[in-house]
């Protein structure tokens, strides 16, 4: 059975109480650039301060709930525990001690109030994530290019110039979700997951695919430490908008995240950084409810009939439609 590490795994927090981060990003008339660089699970760190501590590095999350900081950063602050909260990652749940944060600052935007979990940095791979309510209602750009990470909203940022191709996508549980994707022809439900290195899939996918794609056996590591054992096959193409990805390697797990998003029953990934650094640039605009893409010359835009395929398809009531 092979091991590869699937560090930064879509990581869900339950029973926090609201933080006010998503509504007290200070507010900025320019956009909020911040140099980042690559970890060695292919995910992008930034520089975050805490308070008057720092820079630490932190890893952008777009498939977290909550930020997280490490029990070791929360040492060397001082911050005690507060309260306890289930934390559910990708081979499961555990209980979390919390901490109270009054500040974190990202570039020129701060955050306040925000309830984070302590997991160990080890498992982490940094000394915190930045997670959706530390994001919400702004728009995320990563330029993988340049290594930058902007924040801001979608004029600063430059609006729609320059992308391709863009996504609509669904609003649940805080992420947005592709809903009119397909790979190898099975339409297919995607979430864009900055805090994962690999692509995980559900069983309903690798059931749908079964008489397609052998795999291979894995042991996936999540950033609370646990373990989940995975069916590992490539895919020939994941399709969405105009976009074609090829020869994708999927982790087939039972992976909580796709149950606390409603994705379990029906095909779903979660596409992490190793497939999303084949393009330029990606945005996520939380605010509009769009993923918008920069395609370099080696991502194929999709023939006109497949691209009319997945066009307005609604998974929930399995027919395509014109808006959803």
């Amino acid at each position: 059975m092979s091991t590869p590490a699937v560090l930064g795994a879509l990581l869900l927090s339950a029973a926090l109480p609201q933080t006010h981060a998503a509504n007290a990003a200070q507010e900025a008339s320019e956009s909020n650039i911040v140099a980042g660089r690559a970890d060695a699970y292919d995910r992008l760190t930034v520089p975050v301060r805490i308070g008057d501590h720092g820079p630490f590095r932190f890893v952008i999350d777009t498939g977290a709930q909550n930020t997280v900081i490490s029990t070791a950063l929360a040492q060397q602050l001082a911050l005690v525990p507060s309260a306890t909260a289930t934390v559910v990652s990708m081979a499961g749940q555990r209980q979390a001690n919390t901490v109270e944060i009054d500040q974190i600052d990202l570039g020129r935007r701060s955050y306040y109030g925000i309830t984070a979990p302590l997991l160990d940095a080890e498992n982490i791979g940094a000394d915190g994530i930045v997670g959706l309510d530390s994001l919400q209602g702004q728009r995320v750009l990563i330029d993988f290019t340049r290594n930058l990470m902007a924040i801001g909203d979608a004029r600063t940022l430059g609006g729609d110039k320059g992308f391709e191709i863009v996504v609509t996508a669904r609003r649940r549980s805080g992420q947005l979700i592709i809903t009119n994707a397909m790979v190898d022809g099975v339409y297919t439900s995607v979430v864009i997951d900055t805090g994962a290195d690999s692509t995980v899939a559900n069983r309903a996918l690798q059931r749908a695919l079964a008489q397609k794609h052998p795999t291979t056996r894995a042991l996936l590591t999540s950033v609370t430490g646990q373990q989940i054992v995975a069916d590992v096959g490539l895919a020939g193409r994941i399709a969405f908008g105009r976009i074609q990805i090829n020869n994708v390697l999927l982790a087939y797990a039972d992976a909580p995240p796709f149950t606390v998003l409603d994705l379990e029953k029906k095909p779903a990934i979660l596409l992490g950084m190793r497939d999303l650094r084949g393009f330029k640039r990606v945005a996520i605009d939380f605010a509009k409810r769009k993923i918008l893409f920069d395609v370099p010359f080696h991502v194929n835009n999709l023939p006109e009939n497949l691209r009319a395929m997945t066009e307005g398809y609604d998974p929930d009531s399995g027919v395509n439609a014109r808006s959803y």
